[in-house]
């Protein structure tokens, strides 16, 4: 038994020897669990307000403070933003349901960008302090080229360096993807 979103709909699939109530009773089943297991994977702004606290505390010393931090649904090119001028982070919704690790490391990127907001030896030796951040940086570059969104090697240098990350003098900051 198994279930799994295709658009908007759900697709469960059952043994056909069940009886139709055993039907009913596993889909309703697999449907509350499905629920629960994609409510883990998609916190609110608040939830992601609070991680971001716990992260800046247990990576940078508690020194990055965000005054919000919410999901947005206009970045199709970014996986984060942040302005540092006034404390904001926000995060592409199509990071929901990415394990949370991954989503981790967006944060952690975008707090740091709230200390520093380039991209020189100090920044990336803070984002450095999280420790699946290189990991994460892989599995969003896979995510980035099985969507076909430009790579670094895609982009003017000006724009992206090796990194993954948008460069430039514009904020707020956003990590590419």
């Amino acid at each position: 038994m198994s279930a799994y979103r295709d658009g908007d709909k759900v697709v469960v699939m059952v043994p056909s020897r069940l009886s139709k109530t055993e039907e009913e009773q596993w889909i309703a089943t697999i449907l509350e669990r499905l629920e629960e297991r994609e409510r883990r994977r998609r916190p609110s702004d608040a939830d992601l307000q609070s991680r971001a606290r716990e992260l800046s505390r247990r990576y940078l010393d508690g020194r990055a403070d965000p005054t919000s931090v919410r999901w947005v649904a206009n970045q199709r090119t970014r996986w984060g933003s942040c302005t540092p001028d006034d404390g904001t982070i926000r995060l592409s919704t199509r990071l929901r349901g990415m394990p949370g690790w991954v989503v981790d490391y967006v944060l952690v990127h975008e707090l740091a960008h709230l200390l520093i907001p380039g991209h020189g030896a100090d920044f990336w030796e803070l984002v450095g302090n999280y420790p699946k951040a290189d990991r994460a940086r892989g599995y969003l570059e896979g995510v980035a080229a099985a969507a076909h969104l430009p790579l670094e090697a895609d982009a003017p240098d000006d724009e992206v360096a090796g990194d993954g990350v948008h460069h430039g003098d514009d904020f707020p900051h956003e990590v590419a993807g």
